[in-house]
């Protein structure tokens, strides 16, 4: 069973809690089924390669992890803070989501 996540790829959020609390990243990838995001640039961790054809050198790499979903929020530009999101039915019938703080459209 999947669940459903409130940010889409390539949504800018805001991490409001944990280590790195205030980071502001985009979103790379969304994992339902874990109820995991991943956030360019938060969560890095440290990671030992050994070589390989794609990494001949091998050694340590830095890369992002996934964080649960429940600790980013959407972060609104227009606004320059983070908001919750509601859903506004335009005249052709399609559905966007709307800032609650400033009626943005993402």
């Amino acid at each position: 069973m999947q669940n459903k996540i409130h940010v889409r790829k390539q949504d800018t959020v805001m991490v409001i809690s944990g280590k790195d609390k205030g980071k502001i990243g985009e979103v790379v990838s969304v994992l339902p089924k874990t109820n995991k995001v991943l956030v360019k640039g938060v969560n890095l961790i440290t990671k030992h390669q050994k070589p390989s054809k794609e990494n001949m050198q091998g050694g340590i790499v830095h890369k992002e992890a996934p964080i649960y979903s429940s600790k980013v929020m959407l972060y609104c530009t227009k606004c320059k803070s983070v908001t919750r999101i509601s859903h506004k039915l335009l005249d052709d019938g399609t559905k966007v989501r709307v800032c609650k703080k400033c009626g943005e459209t993402f």
